[in-house]
Order: C-alpha cells, then structure tokens, then sequence
C-alpha cells in the first residue's frame, strides 16, 4: 500500500514529522486495537475501540448483529480509522511522545460467505494464533451470530512527535541534524 497524494485528504501540515508508508503500515499489522470513527445518529460522530486486524490494504472487524456501528455502516460508507502505537508523556517537557496512524477509507459489511468465512479465520488467527480446532468449533457456533465488515483503505498517514524525528536522526548521524 502506497500514501496517496490524492486532493481528497489534507496533505500533512508537519512533513518532517510524517512517517513512511512502510512505518504507518507496520504499526497497523503491529497494534491489535484502534478507534473507528463513523457518522452516527444525527449526523454526530461515533468513534468505538475496537479490535481489527490488517492484511494487505484492509482492516478487518467482527460486530454484533446490530448496534449504533451496523446502523452508521449501513447508513454512510466513509470512516476513518485511529491506531497510537506510542503515547508517551513528558511532563517537564510540556509535551507527548507520540506515534500514530490514520486510515481513511470505504467501510461495508461482508455479505459473501466464503469472504466472510476467510475473513473470520484471519481474526481468529491473529489473536489466537494456532488453534485451528478451537476457531473451526467457534466458527461453526458463531460466525451466523456476526457481521464481518472491510474497510477499504483510500489513503494512510503516520505521525510521529518531533522529538521522535529528531532521535531517529541522532542515530542515523551520531549527531545533530
């Protein structure tokens, strides 16, 4: 997946400050829950926490039936979705250490079988990695009790503090940049 430098997204105001493709990606396939922002009822936003998986251009979600999320999914198909991979603060400093990454993309529930059924072993595996026997049972009782849902990712940034810029510099350089 490639950071598209489409008219539709703001480019980022602190490029310096911008991480790669490749770093935004690992934090993805890294972290195992994140924030899917939505419109909600009444034209509010709704943001959730919740567990995902990433796998090649995708973010993948297991849901109840029904809920404020199935309904803003039906509803609109934009979303974007928040993972931090670090959020440490530096009180004397009067700042945060920070990393994160911002998806935005198409987000619809999965209607195929064979789709949702794959995509439900790669959200079994990843968080209970070898234990195909239990996740085949769990399959067989659950799968009919929840949606599958994709989000199709348009565009992706990462960020990190400057602080974080200017440390991965110092160790490039053995010094100042």
């Amino acid at each position: 997946m490639k950071i598209q430098e489409d008219s539709t997204f703001r480019p980022m105001r602190r490029k310096r400050q911008q991480l790669t493709a490749d770093e935004s990606i690992g934090i993805l396939e890294k972290a195992t829950s994140g924030t899917l922002a939505l419109l909600g009822d009444g034209g509010y936003p709704y943001a959730v926490p919740i567990s995902y998986v990433y796998d090649d251009g995708k973010l993948y979600f297991h849901s109840a039936l029904s809920g404020h999320k199935v309904d803003a999914i039906r509803a609109c198909d934009k979303a974007s979705f928040c993972v931090i991979d670090q959020d440490n603060v530096k009180p004397a400093e009067y700042t945060t250490y920070f990393r994160s990454v911002i998806a935005f993309g198409r987000i619809h529930i999965v209607e195929d079988e064979t789709e949702r059924l794959k995509i439900a072993r790669i959200l079994g595996n990843r968080y209970n990695p070898n234990q195909e026997e239990a996740l085949r049972k769990e399959l067989e009782h659950g799968l009919s009790r929840m949606l599958v849902i994709c989000f199709d990712i348009e565009h992706l940034t990462g960020k990190e503090a400057i602080e974080l810029v200017k440390a991965h510099q110092m160790d490039e350089h053995g010094s100042k940049s």
